[in-house]
């Protein structure tokens, strides 16, 4: 079955009502009958909600859904793509664990990793590259952590690479895909071990809610699944859940025009002389256009920029932007435009931008679904005042 066609028929749930969408439980605890109902469920003899902090309708119904398009066991809706991405890690390592990061990835989870993982006693080694962790991953490492396309920067790191450096050291692949989407990658099809999500973005697609997801198999799903429901707390309610369903179902035709779109103003910006470097792999001049071509065979909706000029020139632009709102996050509808030294990965350290390439002069670009020609021409405008 066609993805378009799965993505709109996964939903489909047994309602007394007959409803075609999935309704909206609104219930924090559920009636189990009985005394010997309520001890079979509690001790998991028995199927059946409890309590909408472990379980919810709602949510587990998006939850089935999510789990058929990615290819997956099981999946798990969380509050956030931060909350996917802890309870992963919270789950999976223990003291004195060993942890590999292809950078630069969000800086909230490189954050996360720098500041608080290794203050349980986990050891966090930075790679820059795919190529660089194939060569040096370091022979204790538990977990890779990576995302198919890299945030800022729109580097698309190989993962078929990525599989061959755990191979070598038997680790545990997570790939953060929120900037492809399941829709132009899956990754647990290429032998990966767990997919996660900022549903913020692409999967919700409407800039109204936060929620994360989390895929993979039942053996490690089960222990990420505990740690994040019922130790961290990281349930999403089912009016979210149910926004989030609804996103899903139009992701296919969203994600053809952040595509579609993308290409236009990265072939622009490439020919501008007040633009130093473009960063989208869709570009035949990309040092990553073979890898994307070759591996995934789709470039995505983000598209970032460097100036000549540095921060003064970049401020000059997105405070002059009108179609482009200046805000962050990625994914919406609407077009959105960052500077991300400044705001998403302000808490990284200067050392770990330059590193990771996130330079001063970079201005990130999440692509919506509008025409392309009127965001190149609010681009030129706000270029011609530099």
């Amino acid at each position: 079955m066609k993805f378009k066609t799965k993505v709109l028929h996964s939903h489909k749930i047994e309602d007394q009502h007959g409803a075609l969408n999935i309704p909206i439980y609104q219930s924090s605890t559920y009636d189990y009958q009985d005394f010997e109902s309520g001890r079979a469920r509690f001790s998991g003899q028995e199927q059946g909600f409890i309590y909408s902090r472990m379980a919810n309708p709602t949510v587990n119904a998006l939850e089935q859904t999510i789990a058929k398009i990615e290819g997956a066991e099981q999946a798990l809706v969380v509050s956030s793509g931060m909350a996917a991405l802890s309870s992963i890690f919270i789950a999976l390592c223990h003291q004195g664990d060993h942890v590999a990061v292809v950078e630069p990835v969000y800086g909230g989870s490189s954050a996360m990793l720098s500041q608080t993982l290794t203050r349980f006693g986990v050891n966090v080694h930075r790679y820059y590259s795919d190529e660089d962790l194939l060569e040096r991953i370091h022979p204790q490492t538990k977990i890779i952590l990576f995302e198919s396309i890299s945030n800022p920067t729109v580097a698309v790191n190989d993962f078929r690479k990525v599989k061959k450096a755990a191979e070598k050291v038997d680790a545990i692949t997570v790939c953060d895909n929120t900037l492809y989407s399941p829709y132009l990658f899956r990754p647990l099809e290429h032998g990966m071990d767990l997919v996660m999500h900022s549903a913020t973005k692409y999967l919700s697609g409407h800039g109204d809610i936060i929620a994360g997801v989390v895929a993979g198999s039942s053996s490690l799903m089960e222990q990420v699944r505990t740690v994040g429901l019922k130790h961290v707390g990281a349930s999403i309610g089912p009016q979210d859940a149910y926004s989030l369903s609804r996103g899903l179902r139009t992701l296919p035709l969203r994600m053809e025009a952040h595509q579609k779109g993308a290409m236009h103003v990265a072939e622009f910006l490439e020919n501008h002389p007040k633009v130093e470097r473009v960063h989208y792999s869709g570009l035949k001049s990309s040092p990553y256009h073979q890898v994307a071509s070759e591996s995934v065979g789709h470039f995505g909706g983000l598209v970032s920029f460097e100036l000549v000029g540095g921060e003064a020139a970049c401020q000059k632009v997105l405070d002059n932007l009108n179609l482009f709102t200046q805000a962050v996050s990625l994914g919406d509808l609407e077009s959105l435009a960052c500077h991300p030294a400044t705001t998403t990965h302000a808490a990284v350290s200067p050392e770990l931008r330059h590193e990771a390439g996130i330079s001063d002069s970079m201005i990130r670009l999440s692509i919506g679904v509008e025409a392309p020609e009127d965001l190149i021409n609010d681009l030129q405008q706000a270029l011609d005042l530099v």
